[in-house]
């Protein structure tokens, strides 16, 4: 068996070691994309000959990327935005290591402190991950502050070893737990797939990202939205389709009796514990919901 381009074409893919790499797998998993990535190694398998994976940590993807050492790769665009590189973006994935929103990196100080806002900072420390980013909000307020490059467990330092942090945080329940209150946003940030010029400039390669970028984002969207069928006799059928949502638009095909018809459609999952009950009482039988694998728009 060939690799299917005869060329031995191959995309360097960079996958985000660390917190976001099983949520990464799965998300890659659920696309079409088996990677296996045993404890040790920084080069996963994959089940597809065109493609070369990596493990690099969120932080460094972009430099990797802009030194063209991968030709794309995952992760959140606040370490994009840090590393002040020209890569490009080619699209945004929502999901986090716990949730599907979009994180924040958030300014906090300690409950006790008396500290308000930014400007009541003057002179005083910030340790930080995200040292040139939190350099720029502060330097755009116009405040003076030293900010210290954190290695982590960065909510533990205050009082002690800064007097307020900029930390990621996807619920705030870990800056709670260390008495610490938020008082501003200083970046929201979300996953992204980012790109070199190079690779996108490359016909091959760019059809390989376009790919992979489509399928990531059609099993993103399949994961908030479930399919929903049904039958329903011709007489009750408007009633059932006034029930939908107006968004989605059903299939309606006959059944072997003329008088019923099937329904089949698609809708977010929030909404179905609300419209199944509905659609009962409009006189919808056999109602199945069921998961989704991919939505591709």
């Amino acid at each position: 068996m060939g690799n299917g381009n005869g060329n031995g074409n191959k995309l360097r893919l960079g996958i985000p070691k660390g917190s976001l790499q099983d949520a990464t797998l799965a998300l890659f998993k659920r696309a079409g994309w088996n990677i296996y990535a045993d404890g040790r190694s920084y080069f996963p398998n994959v089940d597809d000959a065109e493609l070369e994976c990596m493990l690099i940590r969120a932080q460094e993807m972009a430099r990797y990327v802009d030194h063209g050492v991968l030709d794309a790769g995952l992760t959140g665009i606040d370490w994009v935005v840090e590393s002040g590189l020209d890569v490009q973006s080619v699209t945004t994935l929502t999901y986090a290591k716990q949730s599907r929103r979009k994180v924040r990196w958030v300014l906090a100080v300690p409950e006790a402190s008396g500290f308000e806002k930014a400007e009541d900072l003057e002179g005083k420390i910030i340790a930080t991950e995200l040292v040139e980013v939190t350099k720029r909000y502060f330097a755009q307020k116009g405040v003076n502050v030293k900010v210290e490059f954190s290695w982590g467990a960065t909510e533990v330092k205050p009082p002690m070893l800064a007097d307020a942090i900029v930390e990621v945080t996807e619920t705030g329940s870990s800056l709670k737990a260390n008495h610490l209150k938020i008082i501003d946003t200083v970046l929201e940030s979300e996953t992204h797939l980012i790109a070199s010029r190079a690779a996108l400039a490359d016909e091959w390669k760019k059809q390989k990202i376009d790919q992979i970028a489509t399928m990531l984002r059609g099993a993103i969207d399949a994961q908030s939205q479930v399919g929903l069928m049904l039958n329903v006799k011709r007489a009750d059928l408007e009633a059932v389709l006034n029930v939908l949502p107006a968004l989605t638009s059903p299939t309606v095909s006959q059944l072997s009796n003329s008088e019923w018809v099937a329904v089949n459609t698609i809708l977010e999952e929030r909404v179905a514990r609300d419209v199944i009950p509905r659609l009962k009482a409009a006189g919808g039988a056999g109602i199945v919901e069921y998961p989704l694998n991919k939505v591709v728009l």
